[in-house]
């Protein structure tokens, strides 16, 4: 499986950005796609995931009720749409995939099989 994200970009304070991962590859058995993000310095974190069938989303707590994931399952896309944006938004945000249902929660990162390259968002102030 290949991921594909894109959509970041330099914005002000407030303003908004979606950012999108097309996966493809041997797609037929994803279980879930998520977002993460990785801020210079900081571990990469959890920001949002949701389940191919089914549609069953989780979020951070950070980022609840800004940021919302979607999925587009005919052209094997996944979305974040991130609103209020804020300077500490500032990171590399980066797509995944997990192949299989684990006992593990969607947000533990060790649970995804594949990784996109990573799209860089700047917040300005």
């Amino acid at each position: 499986v290949q991921l594909q994200a894109s959509g970041g970009g330099t914005v002000q304070t407030g303003g908004t950005l979606r950012l999108s991962c097309v996966a493809s590859g041997r797609t037929s058995r994803t279980y879930a796609m998520a977002w993460f993000r990785q801020a210079p310095g900081k571990a990469r974190d959890f920001l949002a995931a949701i389940t191919w069938s089914g549609g069953t989303t989780a979020y951070a707590e950070s980022v609840e009720g800004r940021f919302a994931i979607s999925r587009d399952d005919a052209k094997n896309t996944v979305y974040l749409q991130t609103n209020s944006l804020k300077p500490e938004d500032t990171a590399v945000y980066y797509c995944a995939v997990r192949i299989n249902q684990t006992p593990f929660g969607l947000a533990y990162r060790g649970g995804y099989d594949y990784w996109g390259q990573g799209t860089l968002v700047t917040v300005s102030s």
